[in-house]
């Protein structure tokens, strides 16, 4: 972008349309005239306005200036600054439903970056430790201007301007990556919008015109069917000469898009409003048009859409634009309902409301639709199922998708938005890791592990060597990893955005060198249920506070949980593996595996009142004997009432039923199926 602006309209006239829509108060206006001897003078001039009550609200903007660069700005919906965070990226950016920081850059080199949980940090700056970046010669970004995140298939869309196309990445991939693909367009791109529903694409080229592509997706990023729409006046003639921001509101099926005129002009600004943008195509009359010296516009770079309120970054006059009922209105010359001075903004974006970011493994009684039960296979042996990932449907009597992780893996969990976190060992470099799966749980059926959407977390730095049990935190973005080697084991507490060779952000070390197999954290209280091989349950408190206060080893459990029955410990031979905690019941589902040589002395535990639990804890429900078919029972998980468990030496997935309230002894399991080494089951919820 050209930043050798020519102030055509003058910057006294400039600075002081500003000043008045700034005023956040009413002034008193100007002295009247003194009056004549003992009568009263004549009325002052009224004063001006101050700032319009526009509804709260949290607004990102991403700064681009000489002084500037690289740094966001999180504003209130006047654009008062609030606080300010380092990126080290420049151009557009765009936030999940979780409060994860997409921004593009071209500062220095291409690069497109993930700030893990960003809306949530305060201050700040861009961390290895949290956050990730996709960026290198294989990424092919030259120019990344503005992007989009298709929120259901996690799939991020990016203008790269010098490489005249968009470039598509999965969201959990990172690095010197390929893209997923690359659609090449006719004209330099700026900016780019997606229907996702409609599977259709909207990009703002900066020859003036709309490139439209639908069956996006559908075709695998080949898309054949292309329209351009080209703002143009009743006569045919184009009215848009230089496009950049644009954004569309599927509700009414209109665009808004912004053009910058001349870069190096001021004031030549304008925005265009496309109704019937679907079945636009070709020289298409504008439903609105702004522009002129009132409107304030120049290089307006990046629009965001609010209901019907415009927010506008106009970088050469250097002000947040608020146009109002943008859809409604005269043509012409309006001014803005506000603006709001701030240095050089290139994009905009809107903090939304957090989504509910509990996850399944924290949601065990409340009724909650089920869109799989998510299973993964670990053959002693390698073998056809070797890293087979399964979803089947809730009462297991139906596959429903398959994915194949590439490797031999061990456990599976997903998050709130889909992802999964996958652990593995590879024997050949005796070290582990944790595989990062975009969108597991939803898009990827018949589908394996790729680079262009998916990262891992392995190298020396992380003190993974044979990684079992994994768990989530939505609410934090967390990954918890029972790390089970002799030498060095504990829970290693990873940021779900971070990549590579990373140490993990807190380790839970568990006292007397015992080896955890699987961990379950609770958001809601804060704490983490670690299930040892040993027969015990080590409970770690406010894990995320101490992390959150510059801890990085918490040495011994605050807490020792010994399953018992009559008063007495279960007998020898008992080594827990799976674990399950249900905050709303504050009851304990664990699994025991006993001897690992046996395929009949698994047994099934329900321990109540186990958040504050120490020491022998008389469990409410022990299920085990031949009926119960539990010999090595790897992994469980609660939900809705329900106990899914991964048998693995009887190669079955079984759902015991009402498990809190069940009776004790040799039951059988009320659903089964027959799945080949089992090595973890987790409920997926219908989001």
């Amino acid at each position: 972008m050209n930043t050798n602006y020519h102030w055509s309209l003058g910057p006294s006239i400039i600075a002081l349309s500003l000043t008045l829509a700034l005023s956040g108060c009413v002034d008193d206006g100007d002295t009247g005239p003194a009056g004549p001897a003992g009568m009263d003078g004549a009325d002052g001039n009224d004063g001006s306005d101050g700032a319009p009550g526009l509804p709260q609200g949290v607004f990102l903007i991403a700064n681009n200036g000489d002084s500037n660069r690289g740094t966001l700005t999180r504003a209130d919906q006047n654009a008062a600054m609030l606080s300010q965070f380092t990126s080290g990226n420049n151009e557009g950016v765009m936030l999940d439903s979780t409060g994860n920081l997409f921004q593009a850059g071209d500062s220095s080199t291409g690069s497109l970056r993930t700030v893990c949980r960003m809306t949530s940090r305060s201050g700040g700056m861009y961390m290895p430790a949290y956050d990730k970046d996709i960026t290198g010669a294989n990424t092919g970004l030259t120019n990344p201007k503005g992007i989009h995140l298709a929120e259901h298939s996690g799939m991020v869309f990016v203008a790269d301007f010098n490489g005249m196309r968009i470039s598509i990445f999965g969201s959990q991939a990172a690095g010197d990556v390929t893209p997923v693909a690359e659609i090449p367009l006719s004209a330099k791109p700026w900016d780019v919008t997606v229907d996702e529903v409609n599977d259709r694409m909207y990009v703002a080229l900066t020859d003036g015109t709309i490139a439209v592509y639908d069956n996006v997706m559908g075709s695998g990023f080949s898309p054949t069917v292309m329209r351009s729409i080209v703002p143009a006046d009743a006569d045919g003639n184009q009215l848009s000469v230089n496009l950049h921001g644009i954004v569309y509101d599927a509700g009414s099926d209109r665009l808004v898009v912004s053009d910058v005129g001349d870069a190096a002009v001021a004031d030549d600004g304008q925005l265009f409003v496309i109704n019937n943008a679907a079945m636009a195509d070709g020289n298409t009359l504008p439903a609105r048009q702004v522009g002129g010296p009132m409107s304030l516009l120049g290089n307006p770079v990046d629009i965001i859409l609010t209901g019907t309120t415009l927010r506008v970054a106009e970088k050469s006059n250097d002000a947040i634009l608020v146009f109002t009922n943008i859809f409604d209105g005269p043509d012409g010359d309006m001014a803005p309902t506000l603006a709001t001075t701030t240095s050089k903004p290139e994009s905009l974006a809107q903090v939304m409301p957090a989504m509910d970011l509990m996850d399944a493994s924290d949601n065990a009684l409340t009724a909650t639709t089920i869109n799989g039960i998510v299973v993964s296979s670990n053959p002693s042996a390698a073998g056809p199922t070797t890293g087979q990932i399964s979803r089947y449907s809730a009462v297991l009597s139906s596959t429903l998708g398959s994915f194949d992780a590439g490797m031999s893996i061990e456990s599976v969990t997903i998050d709130a938005l889909g992802d999964g976190a996958v652990t593995f060992d590879d024997i050949d470099s005796a070290m582990g890791g944790v595989l990062i799966i975009n969108r597991l749980a939803s898009m990827r059926d018949d589908d394996s592990y790729t680079m262009s959407q998916d990262h891992m977390i392995m190298g020396a730095n992380t003190g993974l060597v044979t990684p079992k049990g994994v768990d989530v935190s939505s609410a934090h973005g967390l990954v918890f990893v029972a790390e089970f080697n002799p030498d060095t084991p504990a829970v290693q507490v990873f940021s779900s955005c971070a990549s590579g060779d990373v140490a993990p952000l807190l380790s839970l070390v568990a006292s007397n060198d015992a080896r955890p197999w699987d961990v379950d954290y609770d958001a809601t209280t804060d704490r983490a249920f670690v299930a040892l091989t040993n027969g015990t349950v080590a409970v770690f408190d406010e894990v995320t506070r101490q992390l959150m206060s510059g801890m990085t080893t918490i040495t011994g459990e605050d807490r020792l949980i010994t399953p018992a029955m009559g008063g007495a410990p279960i007998t020898a031979p008992t080594n827990i593996h799976g674990i399950d905690y249900d905050p709303q019941s504050d009851s304990l589902v664990i699994s025991d595996v006993g001897s690992a040589a046996s395929a009949t002395d698994g047994k099934l535990y329900v321990i109540p009142a186990a958040g504050m639990a120490n020491g022998l804890a008389e469990m409410s429900v022990m299920i085990a004997g031949p009926n119960s078919m539990l010999g090595n029972p790897v992994d469980l998980m609660l939900s809705n009432g329900h106990v899914y468990v991964a048998e693995k030496s009887n190669n079955v997935i079984m759902r015991f039923d009402n498990i809190l309230n069940s009776a004790s002894g040799d039951i059988a399991a009320d659903y089964s199926m027959s799945y080949t080494a089992p090595e973890s089951v987790v409920v997926v919820p219908v989001n």
